[in-house]
């Protein structure tokens, strides 16, 4: 059984809920980039926090057969990308997501907030 881009979307967005990860977004840029098609969007209080919420989402979709393509950023990085080609996971500090700022570069893209129970499509 193949799991398909919203479903892996999904899965990182409650693996980072899980392990207390901040502002949690899914950005659906189906038929806005050609890049991907969900961008997942999230936050951490440090570095070793950032690092386990990327730990956390390999992790489950490592459990679902889903593997990775590719891999950003170190254990004291700010910023760290998760590509499964259909999905890409950002991770960040705070500051970094202030920073870049992609919530506002793709804010055409239908946006789903996840941070409580049920998420919230805006």
């Amino acid at each position: 059984m193949q799991i398909n881009g919203s479903e892996i979307a999904e899965i990182a967005a409650k693996s980072a809920y899980d392990r207390k990860a901040l502002d949690i977004v899914v950005l659906d840029l189906k038929g806005l980039s050609s890049l991907t098609d969900y961008f997942v969007i999230c936050s951490g209080n440090s570095d070793t926090h950032v690092q386990g919420i990327a730990e956390i989402i390999e992790e489950s979709l490592d459990e679902k057969t889903v593997k990775i393509w590719h891999r950003e950023g170190e254990k004291r990085s700010t910023w760290i990308l998760l590509d499964y080609i259909d999905v890409i996971v950002h991770i960040f500090t705070k500051e970094a997501r202030e920073f870049y700022s992609l919530e506002r570069l793709w804010g055409d893209a239908p946006k789903t907030e996840y941070g409580s129970e049920d998420s919230v499509e805006t």
